[in-house]
């Protein structure tokens, strides 16, 4: 049975996306936050995979569409946490978070076949990693491993070899993290709900000089 499992936070003012504030006021960041995990969730929806689970940090809201399995994050690090949602999975698995409103059912549905590789690796622009498969869901793959900082994918990647698995590699994304990554994700998908929300609160970036 293989799991297409999204892993995320309730979007609460203050609890979410605060790296956005300055410029942008805790609500807003919520509000964007809501439009990513939404657009997110819409992706992975129209993937087709056996079960469809959100590994939430909090409470479902109307953003949450039918489909769903949802499960409560564990207690720890980051690490731990997303070794206990590999670990409740009987069966292949791709866990992705809700940082990467611009992904599409095209770049998640190959992640999901492991007849040519044990592990999938989809690598982040600041150094971490938005996606992770595994024929085989093995905790200790993530245990342990440094997480928000430079070096969490070059850490994770490495685990992956280490253990001798076959891993390809996904596109390199950009996680929304700061407003110059809101802006630039944005653009990437202006379709969606995150560049809809973006282009009412309007483009804060700071203006390169």
């Amino acid at each position: 049975m293989t799991s297409l499992l999204v892993i995320a936070k309730e979007p609460v003012p203050g609890r979410v996306k605060t790296r956005l504030t300055p410029p942008f006021t805790p609500a807003e960041a919520a509000a964007l936050a809501e439009a990513a995990l939404a657009d997110t969730l819409a992706a992975a929806a129209a993937t087709p995979a056996d079960r469809h689970v959100l590994v939430l940090d909090g409470t479902p809201g109307p953003w949450l569409p039918s489909g769903f399995e949802v499960v409560p994050q564990s207690g720890g690090g980051l690490d731990e946490r997303l070794a206990a949602a590999f670990a409740a999975c009987a069966g292949p698995a791709l866990l992705i978070g809700m940082d990467t409103p611009q992904v599409t059912p095209e770049l998640l549905s190959p992640a999901l076949d492991f007849d040519t590789c044990q592990a999938w690796f989809g690598p982040a622009a600041d150094g971490g990693f938005w996606a992770l498969g595994l024929a085989e869901p093995d905790p200790a793959l993530l245990l342990g491993v440094p997480m928000s900082v430079p070096a969490t994918g070059a850490v994770q990647y490495e685990r992956l070899r280490a253990a001798g698995l076959r891993t390809r590699l996904l596109p390199r994304l950009r996680d929304v993290d700061t407003a110059a990554d809101a802006a630039e994700v944005a653009a990437l998908a202006p379709a969606g709900r995150f560049a809809t929300r973006h282009r009412r609160l309007g483009n804060r970036a700071p203006v390169a000089r």
